[in-house]
């Protein structure tokens, strides 16, 4: 048994896109299927071909969403510096649902609502402001 990839259902495809390109991951495959009228995009870290998202757009719509997707869990990613990936999500609008306090871990969620988990990669971080005494908004 071999890992495959993470399936997502996502409301509009480009805006999903754009907010998994901020994580840094890039479009590695795409299929479209007019007789089942959806489309399906494999987006992957650089060089990490084998560890792809996949975005599921329904042309019909897909009036479940965006929902309380906990239930899914979460998608899981390490980072070189987590107050960077933090920093650069926050200045393109993403709001971090649980701040890297700790200098390892942060929350956000894409626009369908998905949890996502920014893990620092090696040791944590020293804990730094504005992160250290910044509260949780929402839920992750």
């Amino acid at each position: 048994m071999r890992y495959l990839h993470t399936m997502v259902r996502v409301k509009d495809l480009e805006a999903s896109m754009a907010f998994y390109r901020l994580l840094g991951l890039e479009e590695i495959r795409r299929v479209e299927s007019e007789q089942g009228r959806f489309t399906l995009v494999f987006m992957a870290p650089p060089g990490q071909p084998e560890t792809p998202v996949e975005l599921t757009y329904n042309w019909d719509g897909d009036e479940g969403l965006p929902s309380d997707s906990r239930h899914f869990g979460h998608l899981a990613y390490e980072v070189d510096d987590i107050y960077a990936a933090c920093q650069h999500l926050m200045d393109n609008g993403v709001t971090i649902n649980r701040p890297p306090r700790d200098g390892h871990m942060a929350f956000v969620r894409s626009p369908d609502n998905v949890s996502i988990e920014l893990l620092q990669k090696g040791g944590s971080l020293p804990p730094q402001e504005p992160w250290a005494s910044m509260g949780n908004t929402g839920h992750w």
